[in-house]
């Protein structure tokens, strides 16, 4: 089968491949749309930061080269032996994270967080930039037939923007701030929409996101038109953010945000950073400020699937281009890199 395989940084080749086997306890998933993630992209420009290079993840035990696309969604044509809850002709999504199982984190429930996560496209086990994928039968979650393709491809990252808010002390009536309308961002505004937020900012340079950031029904803050970003965060929230969430990775904006955040507030971070980001401890201190992060997603994969039966996370407002996996090079990784309008890219493997 045709494939997306990372060898090294900027070197990604789309080759033919092994098709994978459902094997006992796993399904053989026909990937429909693949999303390119902003870790892919991380991959692609500075990694590897995920992918195992130098030696063999220690749950998948693969390394590079390996298949890439953890965004997906597709049909069950195979199922494997001793396979229960799903069957051939499921429509399904899967959430590609790899965990122990035996560590301290995972013992508590909390599996994102295991000594040797990883991620389906990333540390090994295929990928959605292919045309199947074998996955365990635990992490493969149906979708509804009212729930499109498209839609499900956007499950993952949703999933990563609604988990934020649900780790973050934003209640009903708060006020939030989202610093970056990427991907990622515009999805956290969708998940601060469906949480009660009273009002919601999003700071953005980029006209193409601000005007998607708009559509959404967040208040966009452009720093080339404001004198000072955090004074006018102040002035439209009367003293600051309850909650700001830090989606850009950018060192700089870090700090921004965590002056943003009110008294008492909190500072929610998102992003992965490639670089370090220093702050000024005072700004938490004097503040009682808290700072908070998370990574990943943990047991909202099904809140994610009923909140899109219900319209939230909307596929129509937030593709922005479809290519063929032929192209994803050029058009997907490169493209995005070139043409700041895109916000979520999908694949098709045909």
């Amino acid at each position: 089968m045709k494939a997306l395989r990372w060898h090294g940084v900027k070197d990604l080749r789309v080759e033919q491949i092994e098709e994978p086997k459902a094997l006992p306890g796993k399904v053989k998933i026909k990937v429909e749309w693949c999303g390119i993630c902003g870790s892919d992209l991380h991959e692609y420009t500075a990694g590897p930061i995920f992918i195992p290079a130098d030696k063999p993840h220690p749950i998948t035990g693969e390394q590079a080269p390996v298949v890439m696309g953890h965004e997906f969604s597709g049909q069950v044509v195979e199922v494997g032996e001793g396979v229960t809850r799903l069957q051939k002709g499921d429509r399904v999504v899967v959430e590609p994270i790899f965990n122990c199982g035996k560590c301290t984190a995972c013992r508590q429930g909390k599996y994102n967080l295991c000594d040797k996560m990883g991620f389906l496209g990333l540390a090994g086990g295929g990928g959605g930039f292919s045309e199947y994928v074998a996955a365990d039968e635990h992490i493969v979650h149906k979708i509804p037939d009212t729930v499109s393709y498209e839609q499900g491809a956007l499950v993952e990252p949703s999933a990563v923007a609604l988990y934020a808010v649900r780790q973050s002390k934003l209640k009903v009536g708060d006020k939030a701030v989202v610093f970056g309308a990427g991907p990622i961002g515009l999805l956290v505004i969708e998940a601060l929409k469906a949480s009660g937020a009273s009002e919601i900012y999003a700071v953005e340079l980029s006209a193409e996101r601000s005007a998607k950031a708009t559509e959404l029904g967040a208040q966009v803050i452009n720093p080339k038109e404001v004198h000072d970003v955090v004074e006018e965060i102040h002035r439209l929230t009367d003293g600051g953010a309850d909650v700001v969430f830090e989606v850009t990775g950018v060192p700089p904006v870090l700090e921004q945000a965590l002056e943003a955040v009110r008294i008492g507030g909190e500072l929610m971070i998102v992003s992965i950073f490639e670089k370090e980001a220093p702050i000024q401890p005072n700004k938490i201190v004097m503040q009682e400020r808290t700072i908070s992060g998370i990574i990943g997603y943990r047991d909202v994969f099904p809140a994610v699937i009923s909140l899109m039966e219900k319209g939230y996370f909307p596929a129509d407002k937030l593709v922005t281009k479809r290519i063929k996996l032929d192209d994803v090079i050029e058009q997907g990784f490169e493209g995005l890199l070139k043409e700041k309008s895109q916000v979520k890219i999908l694949v098709k493997a045909e």
